[in-house]
């Protein structure tokens, strides 16, 4: 998985003043979870615009005075009219410890179904994975290729060695469904 880097620095104080001075000078609060103890921290908003305004999943490498961190965006908190980010939630990553993320869902294949006049329907955008680090994928690929008018592709075939799905087998990932020129150039065919 592509990693992002940002560099921060340690805050000292937590508390409701030192935060507002902090988003007025540019400045973005975040906090660490996952290891011993939690690390409050601090980074220009400006170094988020590539983990947070992106259809991509990225891994965050966290520089906090001279210490490296890997971590996942756990939470963002945005202005509800402005859409600044207010505070943002990391979650620490292990080599050892396995870690639930939302991977986004990539359909790749021609259909035949759509080639003959079918209406493809992506049901599921995201997937929530579970894996080691080092196992987490960019994207799930999913193959369209052989679904007809009709047809289904679930999550069962999409299942992998190095990564767990957490949906229900019975999810639908995409569909090929009936278009109304399909149907009406079946109807033609029929008379």
């Amino acid at each position: 998985m592509k990693s992002i880097t940002i560099k921060g620095s340690k805050r000292e104080s937590v508390g409701k003043v030192a935060t507002k001075a902090l988003r007025n000078a540019g400045m973005v609060p975040c906090v660490i979870y996952g290891g011993e103890k939690p690390l409050h921290f601090s980074a220009e908003e400006k170094a988020f615009k590539n983990l947070v305004f992106t259809p991509n999943v990225y891994t965050a490498s966290i520089e906090v005075d001279g210490e490296k961190f890997s971590a996942v965006l756990q939470d963002i908190q945005f202005h509800p009219v402005t859409d600044k980010i207010l505070h943002i939630d990391f979650y620490q990553l292990f080599d050892d410890k396995a870690v639930v993320m939302n991977i986004p869902v990539r359909l790749v294949g021609n259909s035949k179904g759509v080639a003959i006049g079918g209406a493809l329907r992506h049901n599921v955008r995201k997937m929530k994975v579970k894996a080691l680090p080092s196992n987490l994928p960019d994207f799930v690929e999913a193959d369209i290729t052989e679904l007809e008018i009709g047809n289904k592709l679930y999550v069962t075939e999409l299942k992998n060695e190095n990564y767990t799905i957490m949906h229900p087998d019975n999810t639908v990932v995409a569909q090929v469904r009936m278009s109304r020129n399909a149907s009406k150039a079946a109807e033609e065919t029929e008379e």
